[in-house]
């Protein structure tokens, strides 16, 4: 994940992120999780690596967790808001990708670790909460495309429909079931959209 035509040494500037700091950090924590994984990964060896202060990298990130979650969402390729031009294939393609991503890569366990330490870790969870809160809202504009064209009622509460399919995801990752059985997802969107509007989507 390393950016081209950065160097090494950067300096902050305050409170406010200095985007190369930024880069070469977050490039150091990426370089340091593909080497040895979670179990090796501290903010002293970002540190190092990134010619940063850990002062400046825990002003930035105020725990491993949360520096580990931005690392995650920089990573991450999962298309948010699919537009097939249907709820049923854009909720299948959403979380069929994030499914595949989290099987295929290290990514699953660095998420998997950062819901596990927001259970005991105040500013992880904070930092887990904010970023959730973004990418549910963003995500919540494939339903809304849907409204919009007269697929589902209007009367659905978009951030409540992609939070109902997170939730089924995560409940998956956590407890490590990510394989599913063939049609099982398909299954689990159109009953979803059946609800949605009225079993419009799809076969029954």
């Amino acid at each position: 994940m390393t950016l081209a035509g950065i160097s090494a040494r950067r300096t902050s500037i305050g409170a406010q992120r200095n985007p190369a700091s930024e880069a070469a950090i977050l490039n150091a924590a990426a370089e340091i999780l593909s080497e040895v994984g979670i179990a090796g990964f501290s903010i002293d060896a970002v540190a190092r690596r990134a010619h940063a202060g850990k002062p400046t990298i825990y002003r930035w990130w105020p725990s491993r967790a949360a520096l580990l979650l931005d690392v995650y969402h920089h990573q991450k390729r999962v298309e948010p808001v699919p537009d097939t031009g249907a709820i049923e294939t854009d909720l299948l393609s959403f979380v069929s990708s994030l499914f595949e991503y989290w099987r295929d890569s290290h990514v699953g366990a660095i998420f998997r670790f950062v819901i596990a330490e927001a259970q005991s870790d105040a500013a992880t969870a904070e930092a887990l909460k904010i970023y959730m809160t973004e990418r549910i809202g963003q995500t919540a504009e494939l339903v809304r495309h849907a409204q919009a064209r007269g697929d589902i009622a209007a009367n659905v509460d978009p951030e409540m429909t992609i939070e109902l399919l997170a939730g089924f995801a995560w409940g998956r990752l956590l407890t490590g079931r990510l394989e599913m059985e063939p049609g099982q997802l398909d299954r689990l969107v159109r009953q979803m959209c059946n609800g949605l509007r009225d079993g419009a989507c799809g076969d029954r």
